[in-house]
């Protein structure tokens, strides 16, 4: 007879399986947190509420979304946003992490000064923004409220109607209150993205730059030949970044404009705000999450598809 195989101790076991063990509240959080109320907002999308409950609809909730006219409208509400948001900031970014890379005297205090907007939550910044071009106490009122500035009667941004649209229906050029909501929102993100743009430019190499220098290089011809090629995977992160931000933010747009004048700020994450908790319609309102989503996740793949292309060139 053969012997029996020696049977491994329960510490053999319990080492073996310590690791699932050790990982199981996280793994339970995220369920709880991200999987759950992924699942449930895919059920949600097909679903229509009715006084005797719930009724299966399958894309009816899309369709419909699809068929109202804010639906576009926020869309290209979203598209000029985060144009101007992605090209405000990452200019002002640049332009200042520049300078704060000569090592200016008080670098430090400038740089702690900057991050100031950063830790100001979306809402309270949209209610900073919002108290400056307040008619008759706002700090800009006398400023905007001027005929001679703004002819005939001054100008109030967050009542002024958008001008006429140069493209069919897309709705450019954006309204003042529109313009506004684009600079509040940058500079939200810029001391973020200044100093990503800092770190970046920390290493590039200063032989580099004096040897294009001693070439004859100007300072348009280093940024623009040298620094911007160096520092473009990170600014590629910076934009995407800033994408992500911009289509699922909604505290600056509740707490600034609300959508208004109108519907003239009516961002595609502020639609979704009014669709589900103004109007009470779930099913479509996780029809339009599920789209969000959508974007989100191509933007995010986008972004290691490049960074992975990058590592492979360097």
């Amino acid at each position: 007879m053969r012997s029996a195989k020696p049977r491994k101790p329960i510490s053999y076991h319990l080492r073996k399986s310590l690791p699932f063990w050790l990982i199981l509240p996280t793994l339970i959080v995220i369920i709880i947190v991200q999987v759950y109320p992924a699942l449930y907002t895919i059920w949600l999308s097909m679903q229509a509420r009715h006084a005797t409950g719930w009724e299966y609809v399958g894309t009816q909730n899309f369709e419909r979304l699809f068929g109202t006219g804010l639906f576009p409208e926020s869309v290209g509400h979203t598209v000029i946003f985060l144009t101007g948001y992605a090209l405000v900031t990452l200019t002002l970014g640049f332009v200042i992490a520049i300078l704060l890379k000569q090592k200016v005297p008080f670098t430090g205090v400038y740089i702690t000064l900057l991050f100031i907007p950063w830790i100001i939550a979306d809402i309270i910044a949209g209610l900073i923004f919002r108290l400056m071009v307040t008619p008759d106490y706002g700090l800009f009122s006398g400023i905007l409220q001027n005929p001679a500035l703004f002819p005939p009667n001054g100008l109030s941004i967050l009542t002024a109607a958008r001008p006429a649209p140069w493209f069919g229906s897309f709705p450019f050029p954006p309204s003042p209150a529109m313009i506004y909501l684009i600079l509040a929102a940058s500079w939200r993100a810029l001391p973020f993205i200044t100093l990503l743009i800092l770190a970046a430019l920390q290493t590039v190499s200063h032989e580099v730059m004096e040897s294009a220098r001693i070439d004859g290089a100007n300072l348009v011809q280093l940024t623009r030949y040298i620094t911007i090629p160096l520092i473009l995977p990170t600014m590629v992160v910076a934009l995407f970044f800033l994408m992500l931000g911009g289509i699922n933010g909604v505290g600056m747009v509740f707490s600034l404009t609300g959508g208004g004048p109108g519907t003239t700020t009516y961002v595609i994450s502020y639609l979704l705000y009014v669709i589900g908790w103004g109007q009470l319609r779930f099913g479509r309102a996780a029809a339009l999450a599920l789209l969000i989503a959508a974007v989100n996740w191509l933007l995010i793949l986008s972004v290691l598809r490049i960074t992975r292309i990058n590592d492979r060139s360097r």
